[in-house]
């Protein structure tokens, strides 16, 4: 008998899932990972490594998760654009107070695959800061993340 591998063929926008994720008091952490693991498909019983199986993932209440120790204050993120006195270091608690969504991204971003395959599944997630979300036509999924 011969393994059965996903085709890309086989999963366009409308044969995708979608899921709703409330962020509101969920551990930053754990729920990436849940998020990454939606995104890729490794729920699936088809998952196929090199192929985008995964479904749409919609995050509401991005502002309003939490973090476990004294990471909001210690933990840093940083960027540099390329030119001398370039970098910047933001930690947690300032990303919060103007882009809450982009600390959720960045946490699902870095468990993703790297390349084309990685920044495919990654326009699959849509975070908003408030609870309200223009993605009710499609009937997203429940989701909930023990903490």
């Amino acid at each position: 008998m011969k393994t059965q591998f996903a085709k890309k063929e086989d999963f366009g926008p409308e044969n995708r899932r979608w899921y709703h994720i409330d962020a509101e008091g969920k551990v930053l952490g754990r729920m990436a990972t849940e998020i990454a693991s939606k995104l890729m498909g490794k729920d699936r019983v088809d998952y196929t490594p090199h192929v985008d199986t995964g479904a749409y993932v919609v995050v509401t209440n991005a502002k309003k998760f939490h973090m476990t120790g004294k990471k909001m204050t210690d933990k840093e993120y940083q960027e540099y654009s390329g030119y001398s006195g370039g970098q910047k270091k933001r930690n947690i608690q300032e990303m919060m107070e103007k882009h809450p969504e982009d600390v959720i991204r960045r946490a699902v971003k870095g468990m993703l695959p790297r390349g084309p395959l990685g920044r495919a599944m990654m326009r699959k997630l849509k975070v908003y800061t408030g609870p309200e979300h223009p993605h009710t036509y499609h009937k997203p999924e429940e989701i909930d993340i023990n903490n």
